[in-house]
């Protein structure tokens, strides 16, 4: 590709960018659906079948560990390859995987351990291809665009939050698990097919320098630190992560357990959940506001935070207002991750980008699987409703800390020139 400029003035770039997430947001649509569908279709089945806590704990764990563990160095690669391609190719090896575990269910020897490995390769999968997304996000679109396209993207994803249960529990009782998951097969082959047709610039890189892990590595770990605040806004998102996960875990136990529900209001939780999200994801996706985007992701710790808290103080009868504490917790989820992604993407340089961000992933994955650990023991001995209230509570506080940090909320101010923050427009920059 060449780092020639372009000769298009800045009404066609628009729209060539415009055009370009057409067909990229085309073919992830259907491939997040499809692994939506699969994913919730996989977790109905094994609370049905086990009803345990530690099973649906490691189901979460297996799901989350690799990405944890190769994102310390993933994102060095991510930064030094073709972003593209290696989506691409990460999307092969979970399709690839998916259809080994298929083959398994289809001749009746599959275990529960097979479903761990599964889980664990397509977590490996996405390692890979999240970064390398993420990163290219900010060659293909000018930086004041970057929070509607993560709201776009949050719709997308809330969109399949909301078909994804209601078609996984509609195909549980229709077909076989080993049938379901051709769906992901599938999915994985379109979003490939539809990143053929686009273009996707990589940033400039330094010939001169001969490629090395544990240097690139420090690059991607000092331009986390090098912005003041931006160690402590990482530091809170994975605090917060870290209470969330064993909650959202116990989602389907709590329905089944606390409100005596079924695979019905197992999956009317999940739609919810999704219909906030999509209602966030439309409201950032619609336009650009001038709010600051640092407060509003610690307004939406407050409101994920009181959701846990309150449904945690729910009675068995109380399941509609479960339900609406779910929603309002989808839509403060939705307008966190476009905020949270945004900033990132316009204060870190494109390219450490990769780096960066499959360091937050492994930072915040990795304490997250370590609370998964003691899911089963607090669903068994502490209590499902006391877990969401204490894990609300600390989310709230998080959230009101993040008030009185004074360089995290100066995060969102305009970078001066020269900044860690600023890099090259995508006319200068070589594909």
């Amino acid at each position: 590709m060449s780092g020639a400029p372009h000769p298009e003035g800045p009404e066609i770039i628009m729209e060539s960018w415009k055009k370009t997430f057409a067909v990229i947001w085309s073919g992830q649509l259907v491939s997040i659906l499809s692994s939506a569908v699969v994913g919730y279709a996989v977790i109905f089945w094994m609370s049905l079948e086990t009803g345990s806590a530690e099973v649906l704990a490691l189901a979460a764990i297996a799901g989350m560990l690799p990405q944890s563990l190769l994102g310390l160095f993933v994102g060095v690669y991510v930064d030094r390859w073709d972003r593209k391609r290696t989506m691409i190719l990460a999307d092969s090896f979970i399709a690839l995987c998916t259809l080994a575990l298929a083959v398994l269910f289809w001749f009746g020897v599959a275990r529960m351990w097979h479903i761990y490995i599964l889980l664990a390769c397509r977590s490996a999968g996405s390692a890979f291809h999240m970064p390398a997304m993420q990163a290219s996000v900010p060659l293909l679109a000018p930086a004041s665009q970057l929070t509607r396209i993560a709201g776009v993207n949050q719709i997308i994803a809330s969109l399949s939050s909301i078909a994804g249960p209601a078609l996984g529990a509609l195909l549980i009782s229709l077909t076989s698990i080993g049938n379901i998951l051709l769906l992901d097969v599938a999915g994985a082959a379109i979003a490939c097919t539809s990143l053929l047709f686009v273009r996707i610039p990589n940033p400039a890189r330094d010939t001169t320098r001969k490629p090395g892990l544990w240097r690139e590595f420090r690059e991607g770990f000092s331009a986390m630190h090098a912005i003041p605040g931006m160690g402590w806004f990482f530091t809170l998102s994975i605090v917060v992560w870290f209470f969330i996960m064993p909650v959202g875990v116990m989602f389907p136990l709590m329905t089944l357990q606390h409100f005596g529900g079924g695979t019905f209001e197992m999956s009317l939780i999940e739609i919810v959940w999704g219909g906030g999200a999509l209602v966030g994801g439309a409201v950032m996706g619609a336009r650009t506001y001038r709010v600051s985007r640092i407060v509003l992701v610690n307004l939406m710790y407050l409101v994920v935070g009181l959701s846990f808290a309150l449904s945690g103080l729910l009675s068995p009868a109380g399941f509609l207002w479960f339900a609406l504490f779910t929603a309002a917790a989808g839509v403060s989820s939705s307008v966190f991750n476009a905020s949270f992604v945004s900033v990132v993407q316009t204060r870190i340089e494109a390219g450490v980008l990769g780096r960066v961000m499959s360091l937050y992933r492994s930072f915040g994955l990795l304490p997250a699987a370590l609370g998964l650990l003691g899911t089963g023991f607090l669903a068994e001995n502490v209590g499902l409703t006391t877990t969401f209230v204490v894990a609300g509570a600390v989310i709230v506080a998080v959230g009101a800390a993040g008030f009185f940090i004074p360089s995290v909320m100066r995060l969102d101010s305009p970078p001066r020139r020269g900044h860690p923050g600023e890099h090259p427009p995508l006319h200068q920059q070589k594909g």
